[in-house]
């Protein structure tokens, strides 16, 4: 007698991975985020090969891990997946500061943020 089963939070056509705590403003990350949505998993992974940007790595790795989801957890093939849904969103904040002139004190965020990739099966084009 064991508990039941949570229902899938994705249809049976997709998958999906989440990264979190990565350190770079959700702004940035929403940047890297757009070069790879609704394009194939083999044309992103290559844009994000040869991004400049630093967080193109970690981006990277959760479209790795959301193909490796598609693959292993729910059974899809991997040659017919795209890149269905990229999102964003904030984490905390680290608070830090300086001391500035004349007895002030400037302020420096050091934001957190997250992306969840979303992998999706194409339906075969006859």
């Amino acid at each position: 007698m064991g508990k039941e089963q949570n229902p899938r939070r994705v249809a049976d056509n997709e998958a999906m991975a989440k990264a979190s705590m990565l350190r770079v403003s959700p702004q940035k990350l929403n940047l890297v985020a757009g070069l790879i949505r609704g394009k194939k998993v083999e044309k992103a992974l290559a844009d994000l090969t040869f991004s400049k940007k630093r967080i193109a790595v970690d981006v990277k790795k959760c479209l790795q891990s959301a193909v490796a989801n598609a693959e292993n957890n729910h059974g899809l093939d991997v040659d017919n997946l795209i890149v269905a849904e990229a999102w964003v969103g904030k984490k905390m904040v680290m608070k830090r500061g300086r001391p500035r002139a004349r007895g002030r004190f400037g302020k420096i965020m050091k934001p957190f943020s997250e992306i969840t990739i979303m992998v999706r099966e194409r339906e075969e084009q006859a």
